[in-house]
């Protein structure tokens, strides 16, 4: 167990906060592109500052500060133009800068050039990868974005947006727990089904530090080290990611909130070449409006309700670590050093600095990941429109002739 004065260390997301410091050192995903083609502006919220996220009409994404530093407008309901966002109340423009380029009517009254361009707002770097939307709110030089070489794969890719209602460490820390997929997954499912036992029995885990994050391994009954899942394992992703042939990323909202992305890639049949246009999001909830339970269907709802039940910030003074729990042990460890190498002004793990580096990079991916499915139509997702099935389906037909 730890202390309750370091749990609100590791938690507290905030500007100032020692955690909220070191996790602005990365690029967190925000938004879907296509999102922002179809509607030019978005709230958002991450680290507990409120932005606008909008596309200008010259197709240049900006993110600056939610309100208007004029009269506190909100500019969820900014208007998109040619240069940047007009503020509706009174004709203020913001470009991606922040840098307020016009002033209107003190134009009339006034030479307004030099006082327009004086006045800024709030505002961060903004870039597309993989169908995304990318922030980052920490200190320059800005880091690269990283460019895993997934993103490039051939398959049909989605991407899916959950808000939960609690911390984010105990969103991630899942993503470094390899034991509970038995019981959560395979073992409750089971019980849910009213089906007999199938689950596979853990033997033995472990884990390994790399530069990019950790890789945890396992060893099922009956299994051996020549297995791939633990010769290659799967990989956490330093300090929000978990790649297991496709991506989750958790993004703290806040203290409170976290948002969950779910980035999948469906392998196709054939070799014939295939682009994808875009890439198409949905919003899935994971509270069934009409009983107020969680969903528990498919793995990732079981996830969210591991996550979302041990309470907003579970309280892990009341903890009894065991041996599954190496991984998150780990974890918190590294945080610590991350946040002691922040102090003596030197970058935390996994900090991309080498552009030429930062080229399709490979990550461990067991063949599995990578399998074409026997299947043409997966298990939907709650809250996933029936249209995204339908087109994954029509583009397997037209590669399977």
């Amino acid at each position: 167990m730890i202390s309750a004065e370091k749990n609100l260390m590791l938690t507290r997301v905030g500007r100032g906060t020692e955690m909220g410091e070191l996790l602005r050192r990365y690029w967190w995903p925000i938004a879907p592109e296509l999102e922002l083609r179809e509607r030019g502006v978005k709230a958002i919220r991450l680290l507990g500052e409120d932005l606008v996220l909008y596309r200008s009409g010259d197709g240049e994404y900006g993110l600056i500060a939610r309100r208007c530093p004029h009269r506190q407008m909100d500019l969820e309901h900014g208007l998109v133009e040619e240069r940047g966002l007009r503020c509706p109340y009174h004709g203020w423009m913001f470009d991606k800068t922040g840098e307020c380029i016009e002033q209107p009517f003190e134009s009339v009254c006034r030479d307004a050039a030099g006082s327009a361009r004086k006045l800024r707002t709030q505002a961060y770097p903004v870039q597309s990868r993989a169908g995304l939307l990318w922030a980052y709110l920490g200190p320059e030089p800005v880091p690269c974005l990283a460019d895993w070489d997934r993103y490039y794969d051939r398959g049909y890719k989605q991407v899916m947006f959950t808000t939960l209602p609690c911390n984010w460490l105990q969103c991630q820390e899942n993503s470094i727990d390899p034991v509970h997929f038995e019981w959560l997954h395979e073992y409750w499912d089971c019980r849910r089904r009213g089906e007999p036992d199938r689950r596979r029995r853990h033997i033995n885990i472990g884990f390994d530090e790399f530069e990019y994050g950790f890789i945890y391994r396992r060893i099922y009954e009956g299994g051996s080290e020549q297995d791939e899942s633990w010769r290659i394992g799967r990989v956490l992703l330093w300090p929000n990611g978990l790649f297991v042939g496709g991506f989750d990323w958790t993004i703290p909202i806040d203290d409170n909130n976290t948002l969950r992305i779910r980035w999948t890639i469906h392998p196709l049949p054939g070799d014939r070449p295939f682009e994808q246009a875009e890439i198409p999001y949905f919003h899935a909830p994971a509270i069934d409006a009409e009983t107020g339970r969680m969903h528990t269907a498919a793995g990732t709802n079981q996830d969210y309700v591991a996550m979302v039940s041990q309470g907003v910030l579970t309280d892990r003074t009341k903890e009894h670590l065991g041996a599954s729990d190496r991984g998150i042990v780990m974890m918190r460890k590294r945080l610590q050093m991350d946040l002691e190498a922040i102090a003596r002004g030197e970058d935390p793990k996994a900090v991309l600095r080498d552009a030429a580096r930062n080229v399709r990079m490979p990550l461990p991916c067991m063949s599995s990941e990578r399998r074409t499915p026997a299947r043409v139509r997966p298990e939907p997702i709650v809250g996933q429109p029936r249209s995204i099935l339908d087109e994954l389906e029509r583009v397997w037909a037209e590669h399977s002739i």
